[in-house]
C-alpha cells in the first residue's frame, strides 16, 4: 500500500529553514478534514448541523466561529466550509441532516492547508493579496474567499497565524511563492 502523503510535503525542510528567524512560521497542516454543507439557513436542519457540530453555523458573511477543534466558514449565504482536525467523523453531520433538503460532502482532499504565522505573517500575505490583513478588521472570527497570488484560497486567521486553504493542485506553486516572498523577512 502506497505511504499517504500531502500536497506540499516537499516543502516541510523548507518552511522549517524559513521559520527559524522567527520573523515567519510556515508550515502545512496536512490532512485536515474539510466538510462542504449547504442548507437553508433558517431550517431546522441548519439548527441541527450547529448542534452536532457544538456551535451555530455563521450567517454573518466572512465569519468563521471555532468550538473546540472545529471551525465553520461562512462561504455563502448556504454554504459553509467546516475544518477539523485529521480524522474527524463527517458521518456525523449526515446523520444529523438526515433526509432533508441539504448536503454534506467531504472534500478533504479538494484543498491543504498552509500556515503562515510569526509577526510578518500579514506582510507577507499582504505581498499577494488585496485584502485589508490588518488584526483589527480580520482577526479570529472572520474568514474569506480570496486570491493569494493569483490562487484562489480560503484566508482564517487564527490563534497561531493565518490558515491558507489552496487547492492541492495549487499547494506546490503557492508554497513555493510564499518562501520566495518571505525571503525579505529572513535576514
Amino acid at each position: 500500500m502506497a505511504e499517504r502523503r500531502s500536497p506540499a510535503a516537499a516543502f516541510a525542510g523548507r518552511f522549517a529553514a524559513a521559520s527559524e528567524g522567527g520573523a515567519l512560521r510556515l508550515a502545512e497542516l496536512p490532512f485536515r478534514t474539510q466538510l462542504n454543507l449547504r442548507v437553508d439557513p433558517a431550517s431546522p436542519a441548519a439548527r441541527d448541523l450547529g448542534d452536532a457540530l457544538g456551535a451555530p453555523l455563521p450567517v454573518e458573511p466572512c465569519t468563521a466561529v471555532t468550538a473546540g477543534d472545529v471551525t465553520v466558514a461562512w462561504l455563502g449565504p448556504d454554504e459553509w466550509l467546516v475544518i477539523a482536525p485529521p480524522g474527524h467523523r463527517p458521518e456525523l453531520l449526515s446523520k444529523a441532516l438526515g433526509d432533508r433538503h441539504g448536503s454534506a460532502v467531504d472534500v478533504s482532499a479538494q484543498r491543504t492547508t498552509l500556515l503562515v504565522g510569526g509577526p510578518r505573517a500579514r506582510d507577507l500575505l499582504a505581498h499577494g493579496c488585496a485584502l485589508d490583513l490588518h488584526p483589527s478588521v480580520f482577526g479570529p472570527g472572520r474568514c474569506a474567499q480570496t486570491t493569494l497570488a493569483r490562487a484562489q484560497v480560503v484566508l482564517l486567521p487564527q490563534a497561531d497565524g493565518v490558515h491558507v486553504l489552496v487547492r492541492s493542485s495549487f499547494a506546490a506553486y503557492l508554497a513555493e511563492w510564499l518562501l520566495d516572498a518571505a525571503t525579505e523577512y529572513l535576514r
